[in-house]
C-alpha cells in the first residue's frame, strides 16, 4: 500500500465503544491532492481486476462489499469509481429502498440473503440490512431491546457467511453535516443533479445525531475480526476512492486466491487434433 494510507486506522474488528467523532470525515492522510494517487489507484485497481478473475475461476469464495453512509456520503458514486472495471459476469450492484410487501412479509433480512453473492461471484449493497437497525431505530418503529436482537441476527448472519466462503467488507462513508449541506444545495441549484434531490433529505438531516448514536451501536455490536467496519473519510471523493479501494484490495488479498489446478489429458486432445490434420 502506498505511503500516507495506514489500513488499521480506520479498521474497527473490536466490540467496543466507538465515537464517530474521533473520526474526521476530512481526512486525506499524507496527501494533499487527487493527483497524489493516481498513481497507487491505477495499480490498485489491476490488482483487484486480477483477483476477481482468479475468484471467479476459483469460486473458493464469494465477496459481499456492503456500503452505509449519510444522504450524500457517495454510495453510488464510490461504486462507479472504485468498482467500474471489474467484469460484469462476476459482478452485481444491488441497492436497498423501503422493502417492498414481499419483503416486509419475510424477517429483515430475508431480502439481503436472496440476492448477496455466490462462490465466485462480487456483489455491493448501496445501503443493506442495517437499515432495520438505523432508521427503523431513529424513527422508533423499534425499541432499543428490538434493535439489540436484530444487531445480534447481524452478526451471527455474517458469521453464517464468513462460513460459508463469502468475504464480507462492511464500509461506512463518513462525511461532515457542512459537507452534506453544500451537496444538498449543489443538487437544487443544478439541473443535471437536480433529480438527486428528495426534499425527504433534508428532513433525516434533523436526526443527525440520533443516526450517528445508531451507527456507533451497530458498530460496537457487529465489529470483529472476521467482519469489521471500516470508517472512511469521504469529504473528498478522491481520497474516499482511495482508501476503499485499499481496503477491499487488502480483504481480497487475505483471502489468498488462485487459479484451479485442472487435470487435462493432453494425449487425447492430440489424438483430436492429430485427426484433424
Amino acid at each position: 500500500m502506498a505511503a500516507g494510507f495506514d489500513i488499521e486506522r480506520y479498521r474497527l474488528d473490536r466490540k467496543e465503544k466507538v465515537d464517530l467523532a474521533d473520526y474526521d470525515p476530512g481526512d486525506k492522510g499524507s496527501f494533499k491532492q487527487k493527483e497524489d494517487v493516481e498513481e497507487a489507484m491505477e495499480r490498485m485497481k489491476r490488482q483487484l481486476e486480477e483477483m476477481q478473475e482468479m475468484l471467479y475461476a476459483s469460486k473458493t469464495h464469494g465477496v459481499l462489499i456492503l456500503f452505509q453512509g449519510m444522504d450524500c456520503s457517495g454510495k453510488d458514486g464510490v461504486v462507479a469509481k472504485v468498482l467500474s472495471g471489474l467484469n460484469p459476469h462476476g459482478f452485481r450492484a444491488e441497492s436497498f429502498k423501503q422493502p417492498t410487501g414481499e419483503e416486509a412479509a419475510h424477517d429483515f433480512l430475508w431480502r439481503a440473503h436472496k440476492v448477496g453473492p455466490a462462490r465466485g461471484m462480487i456483489t455491493s449493497f448501496n445501503r443493506s440490512y442495517y437499515e432495520d437497525v438505523l432508521i427503523t431505530r431513529v424513527h422508533g418503529t423499534i425499541d432499543k431491546k428490538e434493535a439489540n436482537k436484530r444487531l445480534k441476527h447481524i452478526q451471527q448472519f455474517e458469521k453464517h457467511l464468513a462460513d460459508s466462503g463469502i468475504l464480507v467488507v462492511k464500509i461506512f462513508l463518513h462525511i461532515s453535516q457542512d459537507f452534506q449541506l453544500g451537496k444538498l444545495k449543489e443538487r437544487l441549484e443544478n439541473p443535471k443533479k437536480l433529480w438527486k434531490f428528495d426534499p425527504s433529505d433534508l428532513a433525516e438531516r434533523k436526526h443527525w445525531d440520533a443516526y450517528m448514536q445508531a451507527y456507533e451501536a451497530a458498530f460496537k455490536a457487529t465489529g470483529t475480526k472476521t467482519n469489521p467496519w471500516h470508517i472512511v473519510p469521504a469529504n473528498h471523493r478522491w481520497y474516499r476512492d482511495y482508501v476503499t479501494l485499499g481496503i477491499i484490495v487488502d480483504a481480497m488479498s487475505r483471502l489468498k486466491l488462485i487459479y484451479p489446478v485442472v487435470e487435462i489429458d493432453r494425449s487425447s486432445i492430440e489424438a483430436v487434433a492429430a485427426a484433424d490434420e
